[in-house]
């Protein structure tokens, strides 16, 4: 292993996460002007935004499981290549379908992150500190989409200007790539494929050099990774169900709660209550500024606070910020104070998604299935996101049309309070515990033995 720093190896890492919130943020400030010169309608703004949704699912269907043949450094070079020749296609687009074609090609580099990333950190890091290095892929993401928000704001008075919107993305993935050539595979692809040397060196490098920490964690890795790689009927199959269950509802529901509609439209929603553009776009700076701040803060306490009342806190938060914006909303023409509130409460119900289900839906999905099938796993889970994704993000605009806002962001805020009973229910307890013991657990559950009680947590 190339002499790198745990912090270097975090960084680039994670980098595809910034890629990911540029690459889906950006659509919010540029559709304003696409729509303009492209004369679009409904539908075609529902495309436009939903294409890289599309793409995403595709990348994670084809990319992620490939990360178990493949490994997952060299599919995060790839995914760099893919974001790269996507941006300047967006950019560079002369109409419509161009347009589309090319963020469908940008999406599968999202897609591909997605299920990559999460499955990367959670590999690399420590037990004790794999919540925390999971979440920074989530902390990417808002930092990419707060920069997406500047580029909005700072091209907003050029004509073209949504063009330089979309192409400046082709900087970071330039970045990911040369970042990716230096980075080291994860230490669980290495010893299944019978490189174990390699892997020491990286599992000594990232615990610190902690001896006994490597000596240990080598040891449970080698007797996981005796199993024979996995396929669809092991995903489906008795021992990794609580896993999918898992998997597919939080996926879900972290959609359905209309978490996407907030992050894609909010300029749009501002102009419904009466902001001009450009106030609008500044409004939505403010909101990626405090984004980035409480996701910062979720990454420090990821490792302190169980992931399931994490989970719990912010379905609340989030349930009750959308109420509040409903109502605001259906008193906010021509009421400057019912505006400023709807700002408020949407602002809010980001910050609640962004400290609880933003991060802690990859952070688990990363941490829950076996070795065997992880790359399946997670790309399986990623694409029940990114499709639930692409369905409320399609249909949002013209259910606003039809619904109103006020009316539309309740059901949204119903769906909320639902995801707490999944939540209990359903979900298992993985924090402060090595994906080998989580493993094991699964294990245990399946053949019976008692040892398993603790999934109940």
């Amino acid at each position: 292993m190339r002499k790198v720093s745990t912090g270097f190896v975090y960084f680039f890492g994670a980098l595809g996460g910034l890629l990911f919130g540029y690459d889906t943020g950006v659509i919010s400030g540029a559709i304003l002007f696409i729509q303009r010169q492209m004369h679009l309608g409904s539908w075609q703004q529902g495309w436009v935004v939903s294409a890289v949704l599309l793409g995403a699912i595709l990348g994670a269907a084809v990319i992620g499981p490939s990360s178990d043949r493949y490994g997952r450094r060299k599919l995060l070079l790839v995914s760099a290549i893919i974001f790269f020749v996507g941006a300047l296609g967006s950019a560079f687009s002369p109409e419509f379908w161009t347009l589309i074609i090319s963020r469908v090609i940008l999406g599968m580099a999202v897609g591909a992150a997605s299920a990559l990333i999460p499955t990367y950190l959670a590999e690399l890091a420590p037990a004790d500190k794999r919540g925390t290095v999971s979440s920074l892929f989530q902390l990417m993401v808002m930092t990419g989409i707060f920069l997406a928000y500047v580029t909005n704001y700072t091209f907003s008075g050029m004509y073209t200007g949504w063009r330089w919107m979309l192409g400046l993305a082709a900087v970071p993935a330039a970045l990911l790539f040369l970042g990716g050539l230096i980075l080291p595979e994860s230490p669980r692809y290495l010893v299944k494929t019978g490189h174990v040397d390699q892997a020491k060196a990286v599992l000594d490098t990232m615990n610190q050099h902690d001896t006994q920490a490597v000596e240990t964690e080598l040891s449970q890795i080698r007797e996981q990774a005796q199993m024979k790689s996995g396929g669809w009927s092991e995903l489906f199959g008795k021992m990794v169900r609580p896993s999918l269950i898992i998997g597919i509802g939080l996926a879900i529901f972290q959609q359905v709660m209309g978490c996407n509609t907030v992050l894609y439209y909010a300029p749009t929603i501002f102009t419904d209550v009466g902001f001009g553009v450009s106030a609008a776009l500044i409004a939505h700076i403010g909101i990626g500024i405090f984004n980035v701040i409480v996701t910062a803060i979720a990454v420090a306490i990821m490792d302190k606070i169980d992931r399931k009342k994490m989970l719990n806190i912010g379905a609340v938060g989030m349930g009750i910020s959308l109420f509040v914006m409903s109502i605001a909303m259906k008193f906010s023409a021509g009421s400057f104070t019912a505006a400023v509130v709807c700002v408020v409460a949407l602002t809010v119900y980001i910050a609640f998604f962004s400290a609880t289900w933003g991060p802690v839906m990859w952070v688990m999905i990363g941490e829950v299935f076996p070795l065997n099938i992880r790359g399946l796993g997670n790309s399986f889970a990623s694409v029940i996101n990114w499709s639930a994704n692409m369905v409320v993000s399609l249909t949002f605009p013209s259910l606003l049309d039809f619904f109103g806002t006020g009316s539309l962001f309740i059901g949204y805020g119903v769906l909320c309070f639902l995801s707490i009973w999944f939540v209990q229910k359903k979900v298992f307890e993985t924090r402060n515990r090595s994906l080998e013991e989580i493993e094991a657990t699964l294990r245990d559950k399946a053949t019976g033995h008692a040892a398993v009680a603790d999934t109940a947590k």
